[in-house]
């Protein structure tokens, strides 16, 4: 894990993805980065995401319909409604045990995951909405 200097900009992103607690997406952390600074540009803002990931300052959630961040970096899972897209997180309490017995098996090092799990939110479900998915 390579430690960069701590740049305003990447500042003003930790803090947007701080405050916005709901596994935000890029664009939102812009326009959240944004309302604190109009100079900031949006490359500015995915850039410092990607590398706030790569240093494990946050996470970098791979779900359908694009990327989320989570200040979340302790072991945990996330679930994405089908329906709506909402993101939320999941307790994962094996999840340093599968890292550590996959790595045993395998011979690999630095060996990490992620979980995703799917299914249909219960405001989607009081709408009707995705019960052909469930």
């Amino acid at each position: 894990m390579v430690q960069r200097r701590n740049t305003r900009q990447r500042q003003l992103v930790l803090d947007a993805v701080m405050q916005l607690d709901d596994h935000p997406t890029a664009d939102e952390i812009y326009i959240t980065v944004r309302q604190q600074d109009e100079h900031v540009s949006r490359g500015t803002v995915y850039r410092n995401l990607n590398l706030l990931a790569e240093e494990g300052r946050i996470l970098d959630v791979k779900v359908p319909g694009g990327d989320r961040f989570d200040h979340r970096v302790d072991d945990h899972a996330h679930l994405v409604c089908r329906s709506c897209g909402e993101v939320c997180d999941v307790p994962d309490p094996n999840a340093s045990d599968a890292d550590a017995r996959t790595a045993d098996a395998t011979g690999y090092a630095g060996v990490s995951h992620y979980t995703v799990f799917s299914g249909i939110c219960p405001k989607c479900q009081e709408k009707g909405l995705g019960e052909q998915e469930a």
